[in-house]
């Protein structure tokens, strides 16, 4: 059960900041600042397995709050984007809606998670990381190996899509069970979203080739270089240093180093749909 004291300030309770906590947070920068003054080596260590952050407005760690913000909200706009410029008959629209749909629920809860670290909101975190992870795989196969009718509306849906979504589906619900009810594993959720990225990029970077070389077109090989730069922002990752003025690590880092290819990659799935759209009327 969580205690709230009252002589705590108003923003720190509605954040369920309590008495202990408080104190926690405090006496994590005492420790902090006596190493730094006596000169320890290093002066900035980890407590419960995390950084200590100079909060802001309650939030336990402001950047990564912020830059989860400017990834939910280049969601939004590519969610915009892609609605506005791609005809409502074409049948991988609904796919690249819920890009958006998830993407912006997974960010929502990255900043949830990132404003109070608790048990349920780590989960939160976590299960829709995991459900944008891959979701975007299940996405890549329909759109590169064409599972899909070209129209929306022309019939039931062919097997392979039906089998691959029904795959997928029970993945991730095998995935959430598997954390939840038999073990809590980081190794294994960083694996398997490692496992599952590597998947999606491979099959995006192999696309991008193929048709940079038939089309010769500059736009063909963005997946390509955008699969480049995620993976170079990930690597940001492995640096794993203590927060720059209290405040930027190598994680908000990662989150910030998101934003572009995001903005970038709606651009490429309404340019994309709509040369496989004029595709479709030259054939017809």
């Amino acid at each position: 059960m969580i205690v709230v004291n009252s002589a705590l300030a108003l923003h720190l309770r509605l954040l369920l900041w309590t008495c202990s906590s408080e104190c926690d947070y405090t006496c994590q920068h005492i420790v902090t600042d006596q190493r730094r003054a006596q000169g320890a080596q290093p002066a900035v260590v980890q407590y419960h397995g995390k950084w200590p952050f100079h909060r802001f407005l309650g939030a336990q760690e402001p950047c990564s709050v912020l830059f989860s913000l400017f990834n939910l909200l280049a969601h939004r706009r590519g969610l915009a984007q892609i609605q506005a410029a791609i005809p409502k008959d074409y049948a991988l629209l609904r796919y690249y809606r819920w890009v958006g749909y998830i993407g912006v629920a997974s960010w929502t809860c990255s900043m949830i998670f990132h404003t109070r670290d608790f048990s349920l909101t780590e989960k939160a975190d976590y299960f829709a990381a995991g459900a944008n992870v891959l979701y975007g795989l299940y996405y890549a196969v329909v759109r590169i190996f064409r599972l899909y009718h070209h129209k929306a509306g022309e019939g039931a849906r062919p097997p392979l899509l039906q089998l691959w979504t029904v795959a997928c589906l029970a993945l991730y619900v095998a995935h959430v069970l598997y954390l939840t009810f038999w073990r809590w594993d980081y190794g294994y959720n960083m694996f398997a979203n490692v496992l599952v990225g590597v998947l999606q990029n491979t099959l995006w970077t192999g696309f991008s080739i193929r048709r940079y070389r038939r089309l010769k077109q500059p736009w063909t090989a963005w997946p390509g270089l955008i699969v480049a730069w995620i993976v170079l922002a990930m690597s940001l990752e492995l640096l794993d240093f203590s927060p720059l003025w209290g405040l930027v690590d190598a994680h908000s880092l990662w989150h910030l180093g998101t934003v572009g290819p995001t903005i970038w990659w709606y651009r490429f799935l309404v340019k994309d749909a709509q040369e496989d759209l004029e595709g479709v009327r030259v054939k017809a």
